[in-house]
Parts: structure tokens; sequence; C-alpha cells
């Protein structure tokens, strides 16, 4: 905020913004100190603000740079910033960063695996200790440099792999569930994700420019994994977008193959579950379905992990539940 006033002859305009020590200069004529004023508070406004001291600098201004500077330059930066928020009204991010051990880290650790499961806290600790790392390597922050508290203390399990697989009561469920629902294209969008593993951000961003039925490839831009991947498509797969292509209507053709929103096909699932009494059934689970399928009729790993998009055989595995009596009935023909 800029004030002014009359010394003698000349005009002294000062210029004052809050956390920031006051700057005046005189002038002849009070039109000058008003348009030098004017200029000083844009230039003061756009420099970067002043961090904290080191002494008083706290975890919580850590998070908070890090969700501001590093969180948008990732994929998972929405569901990263609902973890960052779980941090920062933690107690542990009022606490002064020379003061923050491995005591309150693990401290932190049990109170979160009261509330939630280990996988997730797993993921928080994963953030927070990466923020530290930043912290240390590229924001100057010299007392984190060979003491990143969260680095030697114990992880929680990530959990056993889910194995839930589709019976055939599920798929009878599902289908009287999805007679009620308005929107066509929610059925379309579960078929294609058994027939395809595609996960759920990966169907709903397919586009027709990217669908190539001739050759029964489905081309993604861009995975989860930061990778493109061409995606083989079954029988079952060419005849939902076949059903598809019948839909569109030229007038109103939409860029994509499934036009809904993540948060409508979210709700439309939970609808179809309540509806059908469906309880443990996610819709990630359809990927582990079809990644099992896949391998239950004699494809190669190299040739699910074509259509999967897994980097690590070792997480391709964690999505593979074959079923012991489709194994017997193979064993019973050797």
């Amino acid at each position: 905020m800029a004030t002014f006033r009359k010394r003698g002859d000349k005009w002294q305009a000062q210029v004052r913004l809050k956390d920031q020590a006051p700057i005046s200069r005189s002038f002849d004529r009070k039109s000058d100190a008003e348009a030098w004023a004017k200029r000083t508070e844009v230039a003061l406004q756009c420099q970067p603000k002043r961090e904290t001291s080191i002494a008083k600098l706290t975890l919580f201004d850590l998070l908070d740079r890090y969700e501001r500077e590093v969180t948008p330059n990732k994929r998972g930066h929405s569901a990263e910033r609902y973890m960052l928020r779980t941090l920062k009204s933690h107690r542990i991010a009022s606490l002064v960063i020379d003061k923050l051990t491995p005591v309150q880290v693990a401290a932190y650790r049990d109170d979160r695996l009261a509330k939630v499961k280990g996988s997730s806290v797993r993921r928080e600790l994963a953030i927070l200790q990466h923020c530290l790392h930043i912290a240390a390597s590229e924001w100057g922050i010299a007392s984190l440099l060979n003491k990143n508290p969260v680095a030697g203390i114990a992880k929680p399990s990530s959990g056993r792999a889910r194995d839930r697989r589709l019976t055939d009561e599920d798929a009878r469920k599902i289908a009287e569930g999805l007679q009620a629902t308005r929107n066509p294209y929610v059925k379309h969008a579960i078929t294609f994700a058994i027939a395809t593993g595609m996960r759920r951000g990966e169907l709903l961003s397919l586009t027709w420019v990217n669908v190539d039925l001739t050759n029964r490839v489905a081309f993604l831009p861009m995975t989860k994994n930061g990778e493109a991947r061409a995606v083989p498509l079954s029988s079952l797969a060419i005849s939902v977008l076949t059903d598809l292509r019948g839909m569109r209507v030229e007038r109103d053709t939409p860029a994509h193959v499934f036009p809904l929103s993540a948060n409508a096909l979210r709700l439309a699932w939970e609808r179809m579950k309540r509806r059908a009494g469906i309880e443990d059934l996610r819709f990630h689970d359809l990927r582990h379905e079809a990644i099992s399928r896949f391998f239950e009729v004699g494809l190669s790993v190299p040739e699910v992990r074509l259509i999967s998009g897994h980097k690590d055989v070792r997480m391709l595995f964690r999505y593979t539940h074959l079923k012991a009596e489709d194994v017997a009935k193979k064993l019973s023909q050797m």
C-alpha cells in the first residue's frame, strides 16, 4: 500500500507490503511519486516470497512448497494433493524441521495405521520422504542432508494383493444391476475393461482416432507409467467398439470412445453395485480379472505385459490370480 506526504518542496512516496520493509522516495511532483509507487508495488508483488528462516521452518512449510512446486509435475497430482492435505493437517506438520526425528515420524505412522490401511500409510510416508529429500538436495536445507527421518523407520506392509475374481454370480448380478443404468456407455465401459485390462483412466482417455478396428489395436498415447501402449483387441473388445460406433451420431460425434467423466463412471459403478447387492468389488478388480483371463487362455508373460503395460513382472503377478480348478483341468489333459 502506498502513502504520500509533502515534505518541504518535495513529495515523498512510501510503499509498504505485508512482511516487507517499507521503501520510500522523494519527487518534485506528486504525479511522479504516484507513478513510481504503482511501478514499485507491482515489482514487489512479483518478487518470490522470502523463505521462512531455517530456525523457524516447519514441516508444513516444506510440504506446502512441495505441493506448489513438485506435485503439479506428477501424473498422479490429484491423489497426491489429497495425501498432502492429510500430512499438512496432522500435528506432525507443526514441528520445526530441526526437531523432526524418526521418533515423531514413527508416531505419525502408528497414528495413521489406527485409521487407514498400511498401503495408504506407505504412500504418505513415501511422499514425506521425497519431500525431505528435495528439501535437502534442492532447497538448501542442510540439516536434512545426512538424516532423512523417514528413511530409518519401519514401513507398514503393503498388504496382501487382492485376489478378487468375478464369479458367474457376479456376472449375473452386474447384468441385472446394469439394466437400470440409463447411460448406455457405462455397460460398454465395464465390458471393455474386462476385455482389455485397461485402467479406468486409460479407458476414458481412449479416442476414436486411436482405434484401429482393421488391425484390432487400440493405441494409448499416455499411460500411468508415462509410456505409450498399443493394446491388442479381443473379439469381445471389437464387439463393444462395433456397438459403440453404431451409437455415434454424425452431428454429435464424440472424440472419446467413452464420453464419460471419471466421476460419472465412478458414481454409476457404485449405484450399479448397490442395485445388484455386490459389496466387495472395485472397478480396478476388472483389470485383475482381465489379466488372469489372459493367462488362462494361454498367453505368455511377454504377451500379457504387452497388453497390460506392466514394466515389473512382479507387479504383473500381483494382478494375476489363476483359478486352481482351471489349472487342474489342463493338468488332466496331459
